[in-house]
Protein backbone atom coordinates (compact mmCIF):
# COMPACT_ATOMS: atom_id res chain seq x y z
CA UNK A 1 0.00 0.00 0.00
CA UNK A 2 1.15 3.29 -1.08
CA UNK A 3 1.64 5.55 1.81
CA UNK A 4 1.23 9.54 2.37
CA UNK A 5 4.25 11.70 3.02
CA UNK A 6 4.41 14.84 4.14
CA UNK A 7 4.34 16.70 0.47
CA UNK A 8 0.68 15.72 -0.13
CA UNK A 9 -0.14 16.92 2.91
CA UNK A 10 0.04 20.82 2.04
CA UNK A 11 -2.66 19.97 -1.16
CA UNK A 12 -4.90 20.03 1.73
CA UNK A 13 -4.77 22.28 3.95
CA UNK A 14 -3.57 25.35 1.54
CA UNK A 15 -4.81 28.60 1.51
CA UNK A 16 -6.64 27.52 -1.35
CA UNK A 17 -8.83 24.84 0.66
CA UNK A 18 -10.96 27.99 2.81
CA UNK A 19 -14.09 26.98 1.58
CA UNK A 20 -15.42 23.23 1.85
CA UNK A 21 -15.92 22.73 -1.87
CA UNK A 22 -12.13 23.39 -1.85
CA UNK A 23 -11.58 21.13 0.85
CA UNK A 24 -13.03 18.47 -0.46
CA UNK A 25 -11.59 19.18 -4.09
CA UNK A 26 -8.14 18.80 -2.45
CA UNK A 27 -8.66 16.24 -0.47
CA UNK A 28 -10.19 14.58 -3.95
CA UNK A 29 -7.00 15.44 -5.65
CA UNK A 30 -4.76 13.90 -2.97
CA UNK A 31 -6.97 10.55 -2.89
CA UNK A 32 -7.09 10.20 -6.51
CA UNK A 33 -3.16 10.25 -6.69
CA UNK A 34 -3.35 7.54 -4.11
CA UNK A 35 -5.95 5.44 -6.21
CA UNK A 36 -4.50 5.74 -9.30
CA UNK A 37 -0.99 4.08 -7.71
CA UNK A 38 -2.81 0.98 -6.17
CA UNK A 39 -3.22 -1.51 -8.78
CA UNK A 40 -5.34 -3.92 -7.18
CA UNK A 41 -8.07 -0.95 -6.02
CA UNK A 42 -7.97 0.33 -10.07
CA UNK A 43 -8.33 -3.50 -11.23
CA UNK A 44 -11.18 -3.58 -8.03
CA UNK A 45 -12.84 -0.61 -9.97
CA UNK A 46 -12.27 -0.96 -13.52
CA UNK A 47 -11.69 -4.26 -14.66
CA UNK A 48 -14.11 -6.23 -11.67
CA UNK A 49 -17.65 -4.70 -12.82
CA UNK A 50 -17.68 -5.43 -16.29
CA UNK A 51 -16.37 -9.16 -15.91
CA UNK A 52 -18.90 -9.74 -14.12
CA UNK A 53 -21.42 -9.08 -16.94
CA UNK A 54 -21.45 -12.51 -18.39
CA UNK A 55 -21.74 -13.89 -15.63
CA UNK A 56 -24.95 -11.98 -13.92
CA UNK A 57 -26.37 -12.56 -17.91
CA UNK A 58 -25.86 -16.18 -17.08
CA UNK A 59 -27.16 -16.45 -13.55
CA UNK A 60 -30.56 -14.49 -14.28
CA UNK A 61 -31.18 -16.71 -17.25
CA UNK A 62 -30.98 -20.03 -15.01
CA UNK A 63 -33.00 -18.37 -12.28
CA UNK A 64 -35.80 -16.46 -14.66
CA UNK A 65 -35.94 -18.78 -17.68
CA UNK A 66 -39.15 -17.83 -18.43
CA UNK A 67 -38.24 -13.68 -18.53
CA UNK A 68 -39.07 -12.00 -21.45
CA UNK A 69 -35.80 -10.70 -23.07
CA UNK A 70 -36.61 -6.72 -21.81
CA UNK A 71 -37.41 -7.78 -18.54
CA UNK A 72 -33.93 -9.61 -18.40
CA UNK A 73 -31.68 -6.62 -19.93
CA UNK A 74 -33.45 -4.31 -17.59
CA UNK A 75 -32.75 -6.36 -14.39
CA UNK A 76 -29.07 -7.08 -15.74
CA UNK A 77 -28.52 -3.42 -16.37
CA UNK A 78 -30.12 -2.62 -13.04
CA UNK A 79 -27.54 -6.03 -11.75
CA UNK A 80 -24.74 -4.16 -13.20
CA UNK A 81 -24.84 -0.35 -11.96
CA UNK A 82 -25.47 -1.81 -8.83
CA UNK A 83 -22.45 -3.51 -8.66
CA UNK A 84 -20.29 -1.31 -9.66
CA UNK A 85 -21.47 1.31 -6.92
CA UNK A 86 -20.76 -1.80 -4.45
CA UNK A 87 -17.65 -2.70 -5.33
CA UNK A 88 -16.26 0.55 -6.60
CA UNK A 89 -18.22 2.93 -3.66
CA UNK A 90 -18.11 0.65 -0.48
CA UNK A 91 -15.68 -2.02 -1.07
CA UNK A 92 -12.66 0.44 -2.21
CA UNK A 93 -13.75 3.31 0.05
CA UNK A 94 -13.79 0.73 2.93
CA UNK A 95 -10.18 -0.14 2.08
CA UNK A 96 -9.02 3.42 1.94
CA UNK A 97 -10.68 4.94 5.06
CA UNK A 98 -8.73 2.15 6.62
CA UNK A 99 -5.42 2.61 4.75
CA UNK A 100 -5.66 6.65 5.20
CA UNK A 101 -6.35 5.57 9.53
CA UNK A 102 -3.62 3.12 9.97
CA UNK A 103 -0.94 6.02 7.56
CA UNK A 104 -2.44 8.78 10.37
CA UNK A 105 -3.87 10.90 7.75
CA UNK A 106 -7.03 11.13 9.40
CA UNK A 107 -5.37 12.20 12.33
CA UNK A 108 -3.54 14.70 10.58
CA UNK A 109 -6.47 15.86 8.11
CA UNK A 110 -7.96 16.57 12.30
CA UNK A 111 -5.58 19.03 13.27
CA UNK A 112 -6.20 21.49 9.81
CA UNK A 113 -8.95 23.33 8.44
CA UNK A 114 -11.03 20.46 7.36
CA UNK A 115 -14.38 19.88 9.28
CA UNK A 116 -14.82 15.79 10.05
CA UNK A 117 -17.57 15.18 7.61
CA UNK A 118 -15.13 16.59 4.87
CA UNK A 119 -12.27 14.57 5.72
CA UNK A 120 -14.86 11.74 5.68
CA UNK A 121 -16.51 13.27 1.94
CA UNK A 122 -13.29 14.09 -0.02
CA UNK A 123 -11.46 10.89 0.72
CA UNK A 124 -14.90 9.92 -1.29
CA UNK A 125 -14.52 11.81 -4.28
CA UNK A 126 -12.44 9.95 -6.11
CA UNK A 127 -14.87 6.50 -5.63
CA UNK A 128 -17.88 8.27 -6.07
CA UNK A 129 -16.60 10.24 -9.44
CA UNK A 130 -15.15 6.63 -10.96
CA UNK A 131 -18.92 5.26 -9.56
CA UNK A 132 -20.68 7.53 -11.92
CA UNK A 133 -18.62 7.64 -15.16
CA UNK A 134 -18.65 3.63 -15.17
CA UNK A 135 -22.47 3.85 -14.24
CA UNK A 136 -23.23 6.26 -17.22
CA UNK A 137 -20.77 4.22 -19.53
CA UNK A 138 -22.00 1.09 -18.80
CA UNK A 139 -25.92 2.53 -18.81
CA UNK A 140 -25.41 4.31 -22.01
CA UNK A 141 -23.95 1.22 -23.25
CA UNK A 142 -26.67 -1.30 -22.51
CA UNK A 143 -29.32 0.87 -23.12
CA UNK A 144 -27.88 1.41 -26.87
CA UNK A 145 -26.95 -3.04 -27.23
CA UNK A 146 -29.70 -3.89 -25.35
CA UNK A 147 -31.98 -1.67 -26.78
CA UNK A 148 -33.77 0.00 -23.43
CA UNK A 149 -36.35 2.53 -23.65
CA UNK A 150 -35.63 6.01 -22.10
CA UNK A 151 -36.02 6.05 -18.53
CA UNK A 152 -39.70 7.26 -17.32
CA UNK A 153 -38.69 9.06 -14.85
CA UNK A 154 -34.80 10.53 -14.43
CA UNK A 155 -35.08 12.45 -11.46
CA UNK A 156 -36.46 9.80 -9.33
CA UNK A 157 -32.85 7.55 -10.71
CA UNK A 158 -31.23 10.31 -9.26
CA UNK A 159 -32.70 10.59 -6.27
CA UNK A 160 -32.02 6.77 -6.11
CA UNK A 161 -28.29 6.95 -7.24
CA UNK A 162 -27.96 10.14 -4.36
CA UNK A 163 -29.50 7.75 -1.30
CA UNK A 164 -27.22 4.79 -2.61
CA UNK A 165 -24.27 7.02 -2.45
CA UNK A 166 -25.29 8.41 0.92
CA UNK A 167 -25.54 5.11 2.05
CA UNK A 168 -23.01 3.16 1.10
CA UNK A 169 -20.53 5.95 1.78
CA UNK A 170 -21.44 5.34 5.02
CA UNK A 171 -21.52 1.79 5.04
CA UNK A 172 -18.28 2.30 3.70
CA UNK A 173 -17.07 4.58 6.90
CA UNK A 174 -18.86 2.15 9.51
CA UNK A 175 -17.04 -1.48 8.55
CA UNK A 176 -13.79 0.46 8.67
CA UNK A 177 -14.23 1.09 12.36
CA UNK A 178 -13.92 -2.75 12.45
CA UNK A 179 -11.32 -3.23 9.84
CA UNK A 180 -7.96 -3.49 11.04
CA UNK A 181 -5.78 -4.20 7.83
CA UNK A 182 -6.67 -3.25 4.53
CA UNK A 183 -6.40 -7.07 3.77
CA UNK A 184 -8.98 -7.90 6.13
CA UNK A 185 -11.40 -5.34 4.62
CA UNK A 186 -12.23 -8.53 2.23
CA UNK A 187 -13.77 -10.04 5.19
CA UNK A 188 -15.01 -7.38 6.62
CA UNK A 189 -17.20 -6.13 4.01
CA UNK A 190 -18.45 -9.04 2.82
CA UNK A 191 -21.63 -9.51 4.67
CA UNK A 192 -23.21 -5.79 2.96
CA UNK A 193 -21.85 -7.42 -0.14
CA UNK A 194 -23.42 -10.74 -0.24
CA UNK A 195 -26.27 -9.57 1.17
CA UNK A 196 -26.85 -6.64 -1.59
CA UNK A 197 -26.05 -9.05 -4.35
CA UNK A 198 -28.02 -11.78 -3.54
CA UNK A 199 -31.16 -9.92 -1.14
CA UNK A 200 -31.35 -6.68 -3.01
CA UNK A 201 -32.68 -7.61 -6.74
CA UNK A 202 -29.48 -7.81 -8.62
CA UNK A 203 -28.51 -11.14 -8.92
CA UNK A 204 -31.80 -12.35 -7.88
CA UNK A 205 -35.38 -10.33 -8.30
CA UNK A 206 -37.36 -9.68 -6.03
CA UNK A 207 -39.86 -10.47 -8.56
CA UNK A 208 -39.11 -14.44 -8.76
CA UNK A 209 -38.43 -14.84 -5.05
CA UNK A 210 -40.87 -16.35 -2.54
CA UNK A 211 -43.53 -13.78 -1.24
CA UNK A 212 -42.70 -14.19 2.57
CA UNK A 213 -38.46 -13.78 1.48
CA UNK A 214 -38.93 -10.95 -0.99
CA UNK A 215 -40.57 -9.04 1.27
CA UNK A 216 -38.10 -9.19 3.46
CA UNK A 217 -35.73 -8.27 0.93
CA UNK A 218 -37.32 -5.35 0.13
CA UNK A 219 -36.23 -3.95 3.97
CA UNK A 220 -32.55 -4.74 3.26
CA UNK A 221 -30.39 -1.51 3.65
CA UNK A 222 -29.71 -1.26 -0.72
CA UNK A 223 -32.67 -2.53 -1.59
CA UNK A 224 -34.76 0.74 -1.58
CA UNK A 225 -32.21 2.34 -3.34
CA UNK A 226 -31.64 -0.30 -6.19
CA UNK A 227 -35.47 -0.58 -6.48
CA UNK A 228 -35.90 3.17 -7.30
CA UNK A 229 -33.27 3.18 -9.86
CA UNK A 230 -35.37 0.50 -11.32
CA UNK A 231 -38.63 2.19 -10.93
CA UNK A 232 -37.06 5.54 -12.43
CA UNK A 233 -35.93 3.63 -15.67
CA UNK A 234 -38.43 1.61 -16.21
CA UNK A 235 -41.46 2.82 -14.67
CA UNK A 236 -42.02 -0.31 -12.21
CA UNK A 237 -40.07 -2.50 -10.00
CA UNK A 238 -40.65 -5.47 -11.85
CA UNK A 239 -43.96 -6.83 -9.80
CA UNK A 240 -46.71 -4.66 -11.21
CA UNK A 241 -47.08 -2.79 -14.79
CA UNK A 242 -45.07 -0.05 -15.98
CA UNK A 243 -46.35 3.24 -14.82
CA UNK A 244 -45.59 6.82 -16.59
CA UNK A 245 -43.94 9.46 -15.04
CA UNK A 246 -46.65 10.71 -12.02
CA UNK A 247 -47.48 7.09 -11.91
CA UNK A 248 -43.64 6.35 -10.93
CA UNK A 249 -43.51 8.50 -8.19
CA UNK A 250 -46.47 7.08 -6.42
CA UNK A 251 -44.93 3.47 -6.93
CA UNK A 252 -41.57 5.07 -5.67
CA UNK A 253 -42.88 6.81 -2.49
CA UNK A 254 -42.74 3.66 -0.07
CA UNK A 255 -39.12 3.00 -1.10
CA UNK A 256 -38.35 6.73 -1.35
CA UNK A 257 -38.77 7.08 2.23
CA UNK A 258 -37.08 3.62 3.62
CA UNK A 259 -33.99 4.56 1.25
CA UNK A 260 -34.08 8.22 3.45
CA UNK A 261 -34.63 6.78 6.86
CA UNK A 262 -31.68 3.98 6.64
CA UNK A 263 -29.36 6.14 4.60
CA UNK A 264 -29.81 7.94 7.83
CA UNK A 265 -29.80 5.45 10.29
CA UNK A 266 -26.23 4.90 8.33
CA UNK A 267 -24.69 8.30 8.25
CA UNK A 268 -25.53 8.50 12.17
CA UNK A 269 -23.68 4.72 12.96
CA UNK A 270 -20.83 6.03 10.87
CA UNK A 271 -20.20 9.44 12.59
CA UNK A 272 -21.16 7.28 15.81
CA UNK A 273 -18.51 4.46 15.11
CA UNK A 274 -15.86 5.80 13.00
CA UNK A 275 -12.32 5.07 13.92
CA UNK A 276 -9.56 8.36 13.38
CA UNK A 277 -6.44 6.68 14.58
CA UNK A 278 -5.36 2.18 14.25
CA UNK A 279 -7.50 0.33 16.38
CA UNK A 280 -4.58 -1.05 19.43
Amino acid sequence: MTTVTSTTRPATTGSATGTTAGRLLALGRAETTLLLRNRTALFTALALPVFLVGGIRSLLKQQTPHATTTDLNSTLTIGVLGLVLLFVVYYNLTAAYVARRGELVLKRLRTGEARDLEILGGTAVPSVALALLQCAVLGGAGAALLDLPVPVNPLLMLAGLALCLVLLIALAALSSAFTRTVESAGITTLPVLLISQFGSGLLFPLSGMPHGLAEVCRVLPATPAFQLLRIGWFGTDGTSPATGFAGSWAEAAPQLGLATLWAGAAVWAARRWFRWEPRR
